[in-house]
């Protein structure tokens, strides 16, 4: 049991994780964008799910939710839970094609972000903050948004390594022999 958790995808990215929430911690307080703090972590999610599709997506979006609870002393799972969303919906839309191309990539993670980030208030209402809902919501889901569509043709990649997820190879069918 170890070693299926040391020859996993949680050793690549618990690390990375934690990166990303330093800078998003110390980094990306002060670079906001309308006044709204891009979500890296949460960029990161839905492009786990862009890259390696739902399953893969909902577990990196459920560590990195519950790594994030825990920096921020929220309760497990409030934060976690509308990862877990992001990383789904993103593979979801990924079942379309085999290989994404990096443009369907960059709108798979923004959609997996959008529904992640719309998700965030829903699951604090349901574990009783008290005002979930921001009067800027309306703002705060498309910036956050298309900052993660911008990073991800960087996050998508990381995604793959972190997930240790390998390319597509093609092989030619076999050649029948002539009559």
């Amino acid at each position: 049991m170890l070693a299926a958790i040391w020859q996993g995808p949680v050793v690549r990215l618990v690390p990375v994780g934690m990166l990303l929430l330093a800078l998003q911690r110390s980094l990306f307080v002060e670079i906001t964008i309308a006044g709204v703090t891009i979500q890296v972590v949460l960029a990161l999610a839905a492009a786990a799910g862009a890259a390696a599709g739902s399953e893969r997506g909902a577990m990196a979006g459920f560590v990195l939710g519950v790594m994030y609870d825990m920096l921020e002393g929220l309760p497990i799972g409030s934060t976690a839970i509308p990862m877990t969303l992001a990383g789904t919906i993103a593979g979801l839309l990924a079942v379309v094609v085999a290989e994404p191309h990096w443009w369907l990539a960059m709108l798979f993670t923004t959609m997996g972000a959008a529904v992640g980030e719309i998700m965030v208030p829903v699951t604090r209402l349901f574990i009783g903050a008290s005002d979930p809902f921001e009067p800027r919501l309306t703002l705060i889901v498309p910036v956050v948004a298309i900052a993660a569509g911008v990073i991800s043709p960087l996050f998508v990649p990381l995604a793959r390594w972190c997930l240790q997820i390998r390319s597509a190879e093609w092989v030619a069918p076999p050649r029948e022999p002539a009559l």
